[in-house]
């Protein structure tokens, strides 16, 4: 079966991020009132954005729109490489992945097991399906095989993508996100229209990034800073072997 070799989270990420450095001099003063009064929102983004790096832990949630469908992500992960999350891709189908220590456990459902499997013979795609979908496989997260697929769980690369040369923020008013006060940062090039909500209580973490127009739209959510990553393990019953494979 083929490898996972699709957009992952931290690409998806990494793109929405960094739209919003991008280049140009139309960046809003600082103003009299307001939280962070003191501050151009240049400067604001890149604090946010340096606050958000230092995260140990975070949950992200993403949503996309792509030419092949719908791209939905929700993971929490750790730097210290715990992670648990689930991703569906419209008709290609979905995926849970759980990692803890060196184990790594994956579960396809039917669509996304034959996604993978194009090409090969009709049996043994087949036979994948039947002993594979909507159980649980066990490896080694340390296998070469699962590097791509571990992109997903991978905190300390999405974090070091997080790019801190914001020169274009707008301060565009203050708003609230699943109840937490944040203030509302906006840029537009010839792509589309990018948003950032900075948090304005406690660290100025980033806790939401819109990309409007363009060819993928996209939402980002960020949350649950610096909380503890519980990964669960599946019952051993819920676990199967794919060397059991026939053919």
């Amino acid at each position: 079966m083929r490898l996972l070799a699709r957009t992952t989270v931290n690409t998806l990420c990494a793109l929405t991020l960094l739209g919003l450095a991008a280049c140009g001099t139309d960046a809003s003063p600082a103003e009299a009132t307001g939280p962070f009064a003191d501050m151009s929102g240049p400067e604001v983004a890149n604090k946010a954005l340096k606050t958000t790096k230092k995260a140990k832990s975070m949950k992200i949630a993403v949503d996309m729109k792509t030419a092949d469908g719908p791209i939905s992500a929700h993971f929490a992960m750790s730097t210290s490489g715990a992670c648990t999350g689930t991703m569906s891709m419209g008709p290609a189908g979905s995926m849970e992945i759980r990692k803890t220590g060196d184990t790594l456990y994956t579960k396809f459902d039917e669509a996304m097991l034959r996604e993978q499997s194009k090409g090969e013979p009709a049996a043994d795609v087949d036979a994948a399906v039947d002993l594979l979908a909507g159980h649980w496989m066990k490896s080694k997260a340390s296998d070469a095989d699962n590097k791509d697929m571990l992109e997903f769980c991978d905190l300390g690369a999405l974090l070091k993508d997080f790019e801190t040369n914001d020169n274009a923020a707008r301060k565009s008013g203050e708003t609230t996100i699943d109840g937490r006060r944040a203030l509302r940062l906006t840029e537009k090039d010839s792509e589309g229209t990018y948003t950032m909500l900075v948090a304005t209580e406690g660290a100025p973490y980033v806790l939401k990034v819109d990309s409007k127009g363009g060819k993928e739209p996209m939402t980002m959510r960020l949350s649950d800073f610096d909380e503890p990553v519980v990964v669960k393990e599946p019952a051993a019953k819920d676990i199967v072997d794919p060397d059991k494979m026939a053919g």
